[in-house]
């Protein structure tokens, strides 16, 4: 687009590189403009880039600046995302922010915040937490494959483009994303590497040592073109040579931080602070003053503005027999695969594709599965992209392993990403592997995510009908899938509505309720029927829905004498916090019993793991006896009961002695 104004000039991709020498420089006193009026920022990390990006706008980004939505755009990604006051500047060049939108950076209520997110149409993810930018855009350049594919074509519909620093280059996750973008041959990736050798307290690990990270790129397949990053004509030909090549390209260029203003270039003391106005003024005259030029953009071709396709067939769920043993993990495997008749989704796995059972979506769908090998982060970050791409992407490893991608799926979360996360083998449940591979913390982290859904399927029912249920949702959902096999509970057809649970047990006499997901419903079922062969009458409630959670039921059903919560995760952050909270939210007076995993587990079978968890049916029926019989005459109600949460909730190290004798209980390993 071309927009004028008074003193204003306009560059076009034939405007020679003198031209591009004065955009450049525009953008340098922009940056400094904005985070000095911000009275924070980091200009410097910007002043760097400038020419990079000055020659990249000009002279090689097709965009659409008008429609930031059309599918043939080209995208940039800022990894190094404290460079914002270069973007926003770049921003202004092109006429979709104003020079009065330049000035509110970083003040409460503006779009222009201290490190981009999707609040602007013009960014595909949000960036700040250095390492994640190059990942995400693999995942952009890999829906540009995907569509081309949908099309019978082999020309993808654009180029990414990601403006990286050389901090970041530590990250382990960067280089992951350079394996799977020359893995898939992503000739359309650019990684622009802004080597200023400056990080926030002092130098960098390599400097500017070129030839080093050359070597790094090159080991891992890229195309790997060194320059200097200030020389326009050098940055205008390594620029267009990428457009010919069949592997990803990384691009070293040495530049200088605070480039253009003699006071501060290569100055390690200028990370991160803006400059004071009177500084500011001598930069500003020294880098020529300010400029009004506009850069019109070249827009892409008809032939380039292909959509996700929207020709889905019919998607018919797959049904189990009531009473019938089947592992949740596998009902989610065959409810992918029948998904797959879907042509946004997208299956993503970390090499355990045989135990999360995606391998189903990979016989029904093998150009939609994409293999992610023991690569946590950077399957999250193709997730991320790919999303902000169009596709509907479920992303799939042992629950354990998504510690580790915790930053990205948090970033993703920020990106207004739509995206499921699965974790299987969740809890002391998965039985001899030990506790390395439980996952007894995945409740709390996601539940901590920005607007997530987190659910937690009982049986192989529950378990297709929220994997269907979550391809539409959007934000982040999670998914735990218990690994072993357990009873059908639930009919064909049953709805599982977000927010939801299911009383599965319930009189009016009942004594005691029974909060459960996920295996321990079934313990929960087992502890039902030995109380009521004792004369206690419990009721059991599936929590499936832990976030968010049915407050309405959970503060109904609770209404007896006492109150038990059994979960296969540790106490910290999981499902008894957030009944806990809304029971406290409702002044609830019963007694309660928090059954959780309070200490290291070790190598067992799964019965025997949820018994030394103390979350077995056996505990939960000696927790109902104690609280009940803790009880005076008077406390018929539940209501003056000084036992809350005590008592069960201690431990010492030691098992409290055995009140009932019961049969271990737990599932059988699929």
């Amino acid at each position: 687009m071309t927009v004028h104004d008074e003193n204003t000039s306009t560059i076009d991709q034939d405007t020679a590189l003198p031209g591009v020498f004065e955009l450049a420089q525009q953008l340098r006193v922009d940056a400094i403009r904005c985070s000095t009026a911000a009275g924070s920022g980091h200009p410097t990390s910007g002043m760097s880039a400038a020419d990079l990006m000055a020659v990249l706008m000009a002279r090689h980004l097709t965009y659409d600046w008008e429609l930031p939505d059309c599918p043939g755009n080209d995208h940039l990604i800022f990894s190094k995302g404290h460079a914002s006051p270069l973007l926003y500047a770049m921003y202004r060049a092109a006429g979709v922010v104003t020079d009065d939108e330049l000035v509110t950076y970083r003040r409460a209520g503006s779009l222009l915040e201290g490190h981009p997110t999707p609040r602007l149409p013009w960014v595909d993810a949000a960036t700040g937490s250095l390492g994640q930018g190059i990942g995400v855009g693999v995942g952009i350049a890999l829906a540009a494959r995907l569509r081309e594919r949908e099309r019978g074509t082999e020309r993808d519909p654009y180029r990414v483009w990601v403006l990286c620093g050389d901090s970041e280059m530590a990250e382990g996750s960067v280089w992951e994303a350079l394996d799977a973008a020359r893995r898939h041959e992503l000739g359309g990736f650019t990684v622009i590497v802004d080597v200023n050798r400056l990080g926030q307290r002092g130098p960098t690990e390599l400097g500017w040592d070129l030839d080093a990270y050359g070597r790094r790129a090159e080991a891992f397949g890229a195309q790997v073109i060194p320059i200097d990053g200030h020389d326009l004509a050098q940055i205008d030909g390594a620029l267009h040579s990428t457009a010919s090549s069949s592997r990803p390209t990384v691009i070293l260029a040495h530049t200088r931080k605070g480039r253009g203003f003699s006071e501060i270039e290569d100055s390690p003391d200028w990370h991160g602070k803006p400059l004071p106005p009177e500084t500011a003024e001598r930069a500003i005259a020294e880098l020529g003053g300010l400029r009004r030029l506009r850069v019109a953009g070249r827009a892409p071709t008809g032939e380039k503005a292909a959509a996700v396709a929207d020709n889905q067939g019919p998607v018919t769920l797959p049904t189990f027999d009531d009473g019938g043993e089947v592992a949740p993990r596998k009902a989610f495997g065959a409810t992918l695969a029948a998904l797959a008749a879907r042509p946004d989704l997208v299956v993503l796995d970390a090499e355990v594709g045989n135990s999360t059972y995606t391998n189903e979506f990979a016989k029904a769908c093998p150009e939609r599965f994409l293999e992610s090998y023991i690569a946590e982060q950077q399957m999250i970050a193709t997730a991320v992209g790919l999303s902000a791409a169009g596709f509907k992407p479920f992303a799939a490893t042992f629950a354990a392993f998504l510690t580790r991608a915790h930053d990205f799926i948090r970033m993703a979360a920020i990106s207004q990403a739509n995206l499921v996360v699965a974790g299987t083998h969740c809890g002391v449940e998965i039985g001899e592997d030990g506790p390395s591979q439980m996952a007894l913390e995945d409740l709390a982290m996601m539940r901590a995510i920005h607007g997530s859904t987190v659910l937690y399927p009982a049986d192989a029912t529950a378990t297709a009908a929220l994997t269907a249920t979550v391809a539409d949702l959007p934000g982040i959902s999670y998914l735990r899938l218990t690994r072993g096999a357990y009873p059908v509970i639930y009919p064909a057809g049953e709805e599982f509505p977000i927010g939801g649970s299911k009383t599965l047990r319930r009189t009016d006499e009942d004594e005691v309720t029974i909060f459960a997901a996920g295996v321990t419903v079934h313990e929960a079922l087992k502890a039902h029927d030995e109380l009521q062969g004792l004369g206690v009458r419990a009721r059991v409630v599936d929590l499936y829905s832990v976030k968010p959670l049915d407050h309405h039921t959970v503060a109904r059903e609770a209404r007896t004498r006492a109150v038990i919560i059994a979960e296969d995760h540790h106490p910290e952050g999981g499902l008894g916090e957030a009944v806990m909270t809304t029971l406290a939210d409702h002044r609830n007076p019963a007694p309660l019993a928090h059954l959780a995993v309070r200490h290291m587990p070790d190598s067992r079978t799964p019965a025997e793991q949820l018994d030394a968890a103390e979350i077995s049916a056996r505990h939960i029926v000696r927790a109902a006896q104690l609280l009940l019989s803790e009880q005076q005459p008077s406390d018929a109600s539940g209501a003056g009961s000084s036992l809350v949460g005590q008592g069960l909730d201690r431990h010492d190290g030691h098992a409290p002695p055995d009140h009932q004798q019961h049969a271990e209980g737990g599932g059988q390993e699929a």
